[in-house]
């Protein structure tokens, strides 16, 4: 198979276990059978741009050009900071986007990763997200009802717990089971007076605390690595090697582990 791809989607099956498909070109590649088997992935050296689809010399913000990275909101910083949004100001850069994707319901959640941590994304976006981060539990605790205020939410319980992970220690195996649901009800008190504030700012309805049930996920892994290397198809086009197992976006071979999601854009053969 050759074709440009993207980032893994990622299904739970019945059995809560993630399911994996690569989209290449416009195929998508089931990744759970080949687990245990011998993979190699070349990199042709072309890459083109997610979004206008012109070939690039280098990938920006996961897959686009330089332009493109430049123009988009999706490429924006406050994507990262959403706490930092800019769009009451009237400097959005494409304000139709942003009223479809930011001013939508957003979750604060916790989840178990490398240890515990806080986010929060879209309410489209669950599971997807914990996946995608190689988290094995997570559990929404808010729902808001914008982008900004999740990010005014997600700074402040930032002050007691981590906010990104540790992908090194993720891979190298799964973190002791946490119970979420009690870590909740320890921060939500810490961050009361943050929350009446932005209410008091937004209304009453900007909020709402949740009563949900944790999500176990369990990843397709056979050998977790007790050292972590990484392969770079910037600096060596080919990866290959025994693949022992799937855990966020990152493949992890015998040889070291890959983070696909990085090079989003680029032109992959398998093999």
């Amino acid at each position: 198979m050759l074709g440009t791809i993207k980032k893994m989607r990622a299904t739970l099956d019945d059995n809560q276990q993630v399911q994996y498909q690569l989209p290449i070109g416009d195929e998508l590649l089931d990744m759970n059978p080949l687990i245990g088997t011998s993979v190699t992935l070349t990199h042709t050296g072309k890459i083109c741009c997610s979004n206008c689809g012109k070939r690039t010399k280098k990938s920006y913000s996961q897959g686009h050009c330089f332009v493109c990275m430049r123009k988009l909101a999706s490429c924006d910083l406050c994507i990262m900071k959403p706490e930092t949004c800019h769009f009451a100001q009237g400097t959005c850069r494409e304000p139709e986007w942003g009223e479809a994707n930011c001013f939508v319901p957003h979750y604060v959640y916790l989840s178990n990763t490398s240890g515990l941590k806080v986010g929060i994304t879209r309410h489209t976006q669950l599971p997807t997200r914990w996946i995608d981060q190689g988290a094995t539990q997570g559990l929404a605790i808010l729902k808001v009802s914008t982008r900004q205020i999740s990010g005014l939410v997600e700074v402040e319980l930032a002050k007691m717990i981590a906010d990104k992970t540790n992908w090194r220690t993720m891979l190298k195996g799964n973190a002791a089971d946490i119970d979420l649901k009690a870590k909740a009800a320890e921060l939500l008190p810490e961050v009361e007076n943050k929350i009446h504030e932005i209410c008091m700012a937004h209304g009453d309805y900007a909020i709402e605390k949740l009563d949900e049930e944790i999500q176990t996920i369990h990843f397709p892994v056979t050998e977790f690595p007790t050292k972590i290397s990484s392969h770079n198809f910037d600096k060596d086009p080919v990866v290959s090697g025994i693949l022992l197992g799937i855990k966020g976006q990152y493949l992890i071979f015998d040889t070291g582990v890959i983070n696909l999601r990085k090079f989003t854009s680029y032109e992959i053969s398998v093999g």
